[in-house]
């Protein structure tokens, strides 16, 4: 018997919509993060990326539980010294809800090159119209 494993050119790329309208954050990001990687697949391989790209709508109206909308800080550094930023969850869902959802799954990715090539094929929109019709994207009833 030998072990073959797919080449990255060989490997079908398929789409998947999820409407986040209600569902739990952290639960609809470990699931986005699984089909990103391909883990979904039989032909899961950890060094190719083997996975299919995602679309997300209505972001907007994603549940975050508890009172992390509060609570939590989104973080990021200028880079400069004492650059330091942060913003309540709860302002940057109302203001940019993609960039939300996009950093909960990024942060469930390899940090690699590879994990950055996953997050390339996700795709988040604030209501419920996306560009990527013609793709014909499969619906995640539920994806948790």
């Amino acid at each position: 018997m030998k072990t073959t494993y797919p080449k990255e050119c060989e490997v079908p790329r398929g789409w998947h919509l999820v409407d986040a309208d209600g569902l739990v954050l952290g639960r609809m990001a470990s699931r986005i993060a699984t089909i990103l990687m391909g883990k979904h697949r039989a032909i899961y391989s950890p060094h190719i990326d083997t996975g299919e790209f995602v679309v997300v709508i209505n972001a907007t109206k994603v549940k975050v539980t508890g009172a992390k909308l509060d609570d939590r800080m989104v973080r990021y550094h200028t880079g400069w010294i004492g650059g330091l930023k942060e913003r309540p969850a709860g302002k940057v869902l109302r203001e940019k809800p993609a960039e939300l959802i996009t950093l909960a799954v990024r942060r469930m990715l390899p940090k690699s090159r590879l994990g950055r090539a996953m997050l390339k094929k996700l795709k988040v929109y604030g209501g419920a119209d996306h560009p990527h019709v013609a793709q014909t994207p499969k619906t995640l009833v539920d994806p948790s």
